[in-house]
């Protein structure tokens, strides 16, 4: 009989543990969210440096260059479709000759506002830099 008295004192607690663990688990959960988008972003982010980089290199002139990096790296970023809350592009061609170096920033801000519950900026700004040569045998005009 007090085999029969402890089964019916714990009826019920698989219930009242689940209903207090449910919200740990749902943010814990949207905390894995929010890490897999920043992940992601600074993926995205790395590789539209590295192709506007790219880009610049090979342009001819140095507002050439400025105008191919920031084209390349905005539609990197919208075929990959990263939306950054805003986007920054800055192209250094202060080495631009022959031998030298473009150098690209990119800054993308990561939307984070659907993410409630964890108490996170609205944005995170995620930057990279990339540095492509220009080859040492071309000419370049300016």
């Amino acid at each position: 009989m007090n085999r029969d008295h402890r089964i019916a004192d714990e009826q019920g607690s698989a219930t009242a543990e689940l209903v207090l663990l449910t919200p740990l688990l749902i943010l814990i959960l949207v905390f894995v969210v929010a890490l897999g988008r920043l992940t992601s972003a600074r993926i995205e982010v790395d590789s539209a440096a590295a192709q506007a980089a790219r880009a610049a290199s090979i342009a001819w002139s140095p507002q050439s260059a400025t105008q191919a990096g920031e084209q390349s790296a905005a539609a990197t970023l919208s075929g990959d479709h990263v939306t950054c809350a805003h986007l920054g592009v800055s192209v250094d061609t202060s080495e631009f000759v022959p031998g030298g170096s473009v150098t690209v920033t990119v800054s993308c801000g990561v939307d984070l506002s659907q993410l409630t519950g964890l108490h996170l900026p609205t944005t995170q700004t995620i930057s990279s830099k990339a540095v492509s040569p220009l080859d040492r045998f071309r000419s370049v005009a300016g």
